[in-house]
């Protein structure tokens, strides 16, 4: 199986976290290349534009994987699964996806193996559920700092101490992304008002 691996330099070493060498059938390519011969791409530089889902189809690979979390699997062909690739995910061992069918489950698993990862199936909702989570954890935190109840220092030292977490909640937000964070936020908040961004979040991500 020969698979193509579009993505960044932090995603790659990110996706090999849990390999020593990486698998000889992997091909990792920076950009979205036109007539690309594989079986599978994982494209974790993936954005929702239907001139790049038609550019993915030209590949005619059995499966394709983005790297999109905010999605839905209702407006993407039949051989796509979505993973969450934010950043800082792809370091751990499971990885969260969703497929609408069996089929494309098989497959993933098989080609996340190469990786020595596992796949974690979740429903085929936006912001799946981690990003939902940690989203939800980092507005939290700017609704504190808004009442002035700690500093983002002492916020991220005690979230990492209290709860064992990798990073405190405003080290996540600059590792994943304001604008990330605040888009899924925006995107959830149109049925969920408990997701409804806070001002000062809004504020950084629309300035950073």
């Amino acid at each position: 199986m020969k698979i193509v691996v579009i993505a960044d330099e932090l995603q790659k070493a990110e996706l090999l976290s849990q390999v020593n060498e990486p698998a000889a059938e992997v091909v990792w390519e920076s950009q979205l290349l036109a007539a690309l011969d594989c079986n599978c791409v994982i494209d974790l530089l993936f954005e929702p534009a239907k001139i790049r889902i038609d550019l993915l189809q030209q590949a005619n690979a059995s499966l394709i994987i983005v790297n999109d979390v905010e999605g839905s699997l209702k407006e993407l062909p039949p051989n796509f699964v979505r993973i969450n690739g934010w950043p800082g995910f792809l370091k751990r061992e499971l990885v969260e996806a969703a497929s609408l069918k069996e089929e494309n489950k098989n497959i993933a698993s098989s080609v996340f193996e190469k990786f020595n990862k596992k796949m974690e199936w979740v429903p085929a909702i936006p912001g799946m559920i981690t990003p939902r989570i940690v989203s939800m954890i980092i507005n939290e935190a700017y609704f504190a700092l808004e009442d002035n109840v700690s500093t983002k220092a002492e916020t991220d030292i005690a979230m990492k101490l209290g709860t064992n977490y990798p990073y405190g909640p405003f080290e996540w937000g600059q590792l994943i992304g304001l604008k990330k964070i605040y888009s899924l936020l925006l995107l959830l908040s149109e049925t969920q008002p408990r997701y409804t961004p806070g001002k000062l979040l809004k504020q950084e991500a629309l300035s950073s």
